[in-house]
C-alpha cells in the first residue's frame, strides 16, 4: 500500500530542515518523502537500493542495485523511481551547516558536487553495509543533546565523501556532446529554479552572469560564450528578462509594496529597481498596479 505524506508534515519537515540546516532520514519502501522537500539551498547524499533513472545536468543514469548519489542545489536534476521496492537513506544539509568557516573548501569545488563531476557511484553489498552504518549513526546522533553533535555529523558526511572519492564512477550514462548546449541548459534550469519569489524577507541571491558562473564553477566568459552561441541572447539578457517577468507577476498578484518587491529581487534601493524595470519593460512598476497609499 502506497504511503502518503501530508502537506502539513512536509511543511513541518521543510521548516525544521531550514532551521537546523541538516536532516537525515530513512527511505522506506514505496515512500515519497524524499521527493517532497524544497531543495533550493540543500546538498543531498542518497544511499539507495532499487532501480531508478536519474537525469543530472546533461547526463542520464539508468541505475540498478545500490548507488550513492550526490546532488548540488545549483545543478538541476530529476529522479524517477522505476522499481516498486526502493529503500535507503537520504542526508540533506546546507552549505552553511557543512562549511562553518571560510577556511573550509566550498562543496561546489568538490568533484562529487560540481557540474561535470561524478555524482553517482555503484556500491557493493559490503560497502552498502558500511555506509548504512554511517547513516544510522547520523540518524541516532541528530536526536541527541550532545553539544558537539553538528561537528560529529559533519565528520560522518566527510567520511561518506571520502569513501566515494575512493570509488570508480558509474559509466552507464548518455552525455550531450555539444558543450555549449550542455552549459546553456544547466544555466537556464538554474535560472528558473530561483523562482518564484515567495517572501520579501530574503533577497534574490543570483543576479549577475558572474553569480551564475560562480555557482556552476565556470569562468564567466565561458558561460557567456556558450549561452550566446546557443540562444542568440547574452547571459545578462536572460537574467534580466526573467527577473522582469517575476517582477510583473509580483506587481500584479501580490500586495507587496514596490520597494519590498525590488528588495526581494535583489535591488538594494527602490530607484535601482525602478530604473531596471523601466529599462527592460519600457514602463514604470507602478503602472501595473493601483497607486500605493
Amino acid at each position: 500500500m502506497e504511503k502518503k505524506v501530508s502537506e502539513r508534515s512536509v511543511s513541518a519537515f521543510n521548516n525544521e530542515l531550514k532551521l537546523k540546516g541538516f536532516n537525515v532520514f530513512q527511505i522506506e519502501e514505496d515512500s515519497n518523502v524524499v521527493r517532497n522537500y524544497s531543495r533550493k539551498d540543500f546538498y543531498k547524499i542518497c544511499l539507495t537500493t532499487g532501480e531508478s533513472l536519474i537525469n543530472y545536468a546533461d547526463r542520464s543514469f539508468l541505475m540498478k542495485g545500490t548507488i550513492l548519489f550526490f546532488a548540488n542545489p545549483n545543478v538541476p536534476y530529476s529522479w524517477e523511481t522505476i522499481s516498486r521496492s526502493y529503500v535507503g537513506y537520504t542526508c540533506l544539509f546546507s552549505e552553511d551547516f557543512y562549511k562553518p568557516s571560510d577556511r573550509t573548501e566550498s562543496l561546489q569545488q568538490s568533484p562529487l558536487f560540481k557540474i561535470g563531476g561524478t555524482p553517482i557511484f555503484e556500491i557493493t553489498e559490503e560497502k552498502r553495509e558500511f555506509l548504512n552504518g554511517i547513516f544510522r549513526n547520523m540518524m541516532a546522533e541528530q536526536s541527541t543533546n550532545y553539544a558537539f553533535k553538528d561537528d560529529l555529523i559533519r565528520n560522518y558526511i566527510n567520511l561518506i565523501i571520502h569513501e566515494a572519492l575512493k570509488l570508480q564512477p558509474a559509466e552507464n550514462f548518455d552525455q550531450v556532446k555539444n558543450a555549449a548546449h550542455r552549459i546553456t541548459n544547466v544555466f537556464l534550469e538554474l535560472l528558473e529554479r530561483q523562482f518564484p519569489i515567495e517572501s520579501t524577507s530574503r533577497s534574490l541571491k543570483l543576479r549577475t552572469a558572474q553569480d551564475y558562473a560562480t555557482a556552476l564553477n565556470l569562468h564567466v566568459n565561458y558561460l557567456n560564450r556558450a549561452v550566446k552561441e546557443t540562444t542568440g541572447k547574452s547571459t545578462t539578457t536572460h537574467i534580466s528578462e526573467r527577473i522582469a517577468n517575476e517582477a510583473k507577476a509580483l506587481l500584479l498578484h501580490t500586495d507587496w509594496n514596490v520597494a519590498d518587491i525590488g528588495y526581494a529581487l535583489g535591488f538594494e534601493y527602490p530607484t535601482y529597481f525602478n530604473n531596471f524595470f523601466k529599462r527592460v519593460t519600457g514602463t514604470n512598476p507602478t503602472s501595473l498596479r493601483p497607486a500605493e497609499v
